[in-house]
């Protein structure tokens, strides 16, 4: 393998609603990695209440690292450093993930670092694999709170040159799944509801905007007003009683048609910023990359496996060792706090 050292890193994320800890060697290989889901709590709610998740994490997290540990046969011993996501999340989750990890790396006495999350998905691309992205890379991150398309010529080397003016991609898919009267989380329900839909049976618009950015929140619009007309509803009927009125047919045409839109939009942002950013590799991250429209319609590009394109340590960990080996410094665990929030630049 090309890296020059060997190390144990203990991956912590609870940006959101997964609650996960993962043991990590040398960047790429897993030793373990458990993961705590919310999803069950929220599917009733049609969304993440970020108090609610924030009690959930402060009772899971303690046994999810534990149990990494476990899985691992590993002990505090053979952990040579500590990563936990810092920013950017759900602001009582972060907190949880962040004191857990500061107070553990103090008491255990190892070096802390604090990690971007949207640089983690992107890493998720290294983990358990024999061949790598190829740098320059184009890397399209998707998923529930953020689209961007950001230029890498290296490790640690982030330019992003394209992100949403609005909603996420991910965002709107759960909304679309809420005004079908899909389930939470609206991704994989969309999905599933696809495949037995016509793509082509309604056609919906792709936004107009600048450069290699994205706009969702005008598509979401265009679904609801075309489920309002498909019905024969005035646009001032509640979009949450639009479920009550659709055939299991139409739930299925109108998820297969807003789903190949979407995809759409992403795959012609993206070839179109391959034009002025040439790119050996194209890298997709965050949750939607576990669409498999998505997939189809980019098939040369690179994606994590279906289990590393949530949240996980895992990819927490992986990020980490790369900026280790950039030579990054830890943080001071007496000083980490969530303040300001940091960005990819």
């Amino acid at each position: 393998m090309w890296y020059n050292f060997r190390v144990k890193i203990l991956g912590i994320e609870t940006s959101c609603d997964e609650t996960a800890a993962a043991i990590v060697e040398d960047g790429v290989r897993i030793l373990s990695n458990v993961v705590v889901s919310q999803i069950d709590i929220f599917k009733e709610y049609g969304g993440v209440i970020p108090e609610v998740a924030a009690r959930s994490h402060l009772e899971a997290i303690m046994p999810v690292i534990n149990k990494a540990l476990s899985d691992a046969a590993c002990n505090w011993d053979d952990i040579d450093a500590v990563a936990v996501t810092h920013a950017p999340g759900l602001l009582g989750s972060l907190l949880i993930g962040t004191l857990t990890a500061r107070t553990l790396a103090i008491l255990h006495e190892k070096p802390l670092y604090a990690v971007h999350h949207l640089k983690s998905h992107i890493y998720a691309n290294w983990l358990e694999r024999e061949k790598f992205p190829e740098f320059p890379i184009l890397a399209l991150v998707v998923s529930g709170g953020h689209t961007q398309i950001l230029s890498m010529q290296k490790h640690n080397d982030f330019k992003i040159i394209g992100t949403t003016f609005d909603d996420a991609v991910g965002e709107c898919f759960d909304k679309i799944a809420k005004i079908l009267g899909l389930p939470y989380p609206g991704g994989p329900s969309i999905a599933k509801a696809a495949l037995s839909g016509d793509p082509n049976k309604y056609h919906f618009p792709h936004p107009k905007v600048d450069g290699y950015n994205f706009s969702f929140s005008g598509l979401k619009t265009a679904v609801l007003r075309a489920v309002q007309k498909e019905l024969g509803l005035p646009i001032s009927h509640p979009s949450h009683d639009l479920k009550n009125h659709l055939s299991e047919q139409q739930v299925a045409d109108f998820a297969a048609s807003f789903q190949k839109t979407a995809v759409s939009i992403l795959k012609d942002t993206l070839k179109k910023a391959e034009i002025e950013y040439p790119a050996k590799s194209i890298v997709l991250a965050g949750g939607v990359s576990a669409n498999s429209e998505l997939r189809n319609a980019l098939e040369d590009a690179y994606f994590p496996e279906i289990r590393f394109s949530g949240d996980n340590g895992a990819m927490v960990a992986a990020a980490c060792y790369f900026e280790i080996q950039d030579g990054k410094q830890p943080t001071n665990p007496y000083e980490l706090n969530i303040y300001p929030r940091i960005t990819i630049s």
